[in-house]
């Protein structure tokens, strides 16, 4: 069980050093229990061959089995804690948002509030829906759920990017890209380019390449990498920018029809932790609109 639980942190990320952050051990630790789970299912979970750390087919398959067993056993062994009730909060984040803006900010209210337990959860990118099993969870939507109480964070914003080195290959004439310019596509934003291209009034090449990858990770990961363009969620993904990993190539912003929300289920807007994690929420978030 705690070969899998380190698994699931260190696939989500797909990084030994977040994920022994996360779980408070050293990276040789989670490197040393992931070796011990693929010696045991004797099969490998990660591809190491190059610098960035992927999962393989069978670890990726495994993860999409095992991590909602996971956070189930979570949430069923917090109910029974003492004195959880109270000071137990479980909140369903999207994926990317979870790894690239909320985690890193988490350190700063649990150290404020160490009474609180908090269970980050994160589930399909493409679901307009608030997890049953979740107090509070953070979810793109076109509009917030009528029957929950929730507060609009910011709209989604993303914006072309791409490694230093494709920026530099780059030629564009008369607002039309003339250069070899290859796109890759969200699954679940698939017509974004389109709607990037009439926002901005560049034209992409018509005979493009089109690379298509179902999450958003991959997706940078793969701009990272030169393999084509991007368009990347701000200020999510700004510590990417920041690294310089990956450069804006047009200023232009695209903004889509949907929003993040920060939901609350019902029963469970008078509790006094949850009535706090929501204040930090919106002070630290929604500034962001």
């Amino acid at each position: 069980m705690r070969g899998l639980r380190t698994f699931c942190v260190a696939a989500r990320y797909e990084s030994f050093r977040t994920a022994s952050e996360e779980l408070f051990i050293t990276s040789s630790a989670v490197s040393h229990q992931i070796k011990g789970l693929e010696e045991e299912l004797n099969e490998l979970l990660f591809d190491r061959s190059s610098r960035e750390l992927t999962l393989t087919e069978a670890g990726r398959a495994l993860y999409e089995e095992v991590n909602p067993l996971i956070e189930r056993l979570n949430t069923v062994v917090a109910k029974f804690k003492k004195g959880a009730a109270s000071s137990s909060i479980r909140i369903s984040v999207q994926p990317f948002f979870a790894s690239e803006y909320f985690v890193p900010r988490l350190q700063d209210f649990t150290a404020e509030h160490p009474e609180i337990d908090i269970q980050v959860g994160t589930s399909d990118e493409t679901t307009e829906k608030h997890p049953a099993d979740a107090d509070l969870s953070i979810r793109l939507f076109r509009s917030p759920p009528s029957d929950m109480p929730s507060n609009l964070l910011f709209p989604l914003r993303m914006v072309a990017a791409g490694s230093p080195e494709f920026k530099d290959q780059m030629t564009v004439r008369k607002k039309k890209i003339v250069s070899d310019f290859p796109i890759i596509v969200h699954d679940s934003h698939s017509k974004a380019w389109a709607q990037w291209e009439e926002a901005s009034g560049v034209q992409l090449p018509k005979d493009t390449r089109v690379i298509r990858l179902d999450s958003m990770i991959a997706v940078v990961r793969a701009a990272q990498r030169g393999i084509g363009a991007a368009l990347v969620p701000v200020p999510i993904g700004e510590l990417w920018f920041r690294e310089g990993s990956i450069v804006r190539l047009f200023k232009k912003d695209l903004v889509a029809d949907v929003s993040y929300y920060l939901v609350c289920k019902e029963d469970r807007t008078d509790d006094a932790s949850v009535k706090l994690l929501r204040d930090w929420i919106l002070q630290n978030f929604a500034k962001q609109a």
